[in-house]
């Protein structure tokens, strides 16, 4: 055998090893091809791709002052449950409230919208609206909520309602969520909610309940410890609603 058909020779082999699964070989010849199905040359190791999530929230979805944003509780639920995330948002921004900037809906448009459709968008707010009437926070939310299902009609939502910092939060407040929970059930988007599901218990200022640890010491907002329970609470029920590895409808 000269030299170049020696070098030939362990070329196919290399090939027909790689081949093996969909075809014969020959070691003259090379390959033999096998007509075969797309699922069949497929690598059985590939990996399937990550879902992609989208958030649009307040200084709790995006980390308030003196929070890295991959230490909110968005971030650590997407490391959680293996996502890959976009997180939109603004501090003190709502359906209604703007933060002295732009609400939701101006931020879904200029932050989100114009992006490629995610798997999921999960809209989480409600707690700087209530000072705001709920009846006006629940139109808010729900004009945004059908502009992202019109944008994107195979992307599936969800909605988080009222993070609070404490286990009473005022009667508005329980106004604003009960008027989210009505328009998530109205438009069929599952709704999650913290303080029905008290995921804040006690008062960090007269030092009872998770709030100890889990809330600043400005009584509102989470610490870093605090954003990874939110996290874990989240994912909980993400995986109760079937939304744990969201896919696009198809």
């Amino acid at each position: 055998m000269s030299y170049r058909r020696a070098r030939r020779g362990a070329a196919v082999l290399a090939l027909c090893l790689g081949v093996l699964p969909t075809g014969g070989c020959s070691a003259v010849d090379g390959p033999v091809r096998r007509p075969a199905s797309a699922a069949s040359v497929r690598p059985a190791s590939a990996a399937v791709e990550p879902p992609v999530v989208m958030f649009l929230g307040d200084s709790y979805t995006v980390g308030e002052r003196g929070t890295q944003p991959e230490n909110a509780y968005s971030a650590a639920v997407a490391r959680l449950l293996g996502w890959q995330v976009i997180v939109g948002g603004r501090g003190g921004t709502g359906f209604v409230a703007n933060g002295g900037r732009q609400p939701f809906g101006v931020m879904f448009e200029s932050q989100l919208g114009w992006r490629p459709p995610p798997d999921l968008l999960i809209v989480s707010g409600g707690h700087n609206d209530w000072v705001h009437p709920a009846p006006r926070v629940g139109a808010a939310a729900r004009e945004l909520l059908a502009r992202a299902r019109q944008r994107w009609p195979k992307t599936r939502l969800a909605l988080i309602g009222p993070i609070w910092g404490n286990e009473a939060p005022p009667p508005n407040a329980v106004a604003v969520r009960d008027a989210l929970r009505g328009v998530a059930g109205e438009l069929g988007v599952p709704f999650v909610d913290p303080i029905g599901e008290q995921w804040i218990t006690g008062n960090r200022a007269t030092g009872t309940g998770n709030a100890t640890g889990f809330i600043r010491s400005d009584g509102v907002h989470p610490t870093v410890e605090g954003h990874r329970y939110l996290a874990a609470r989240l994912a909980e029920d993400l995986r109760r609603l079937g939304l744990a590895h969201p896919v696009r409808n198809r």
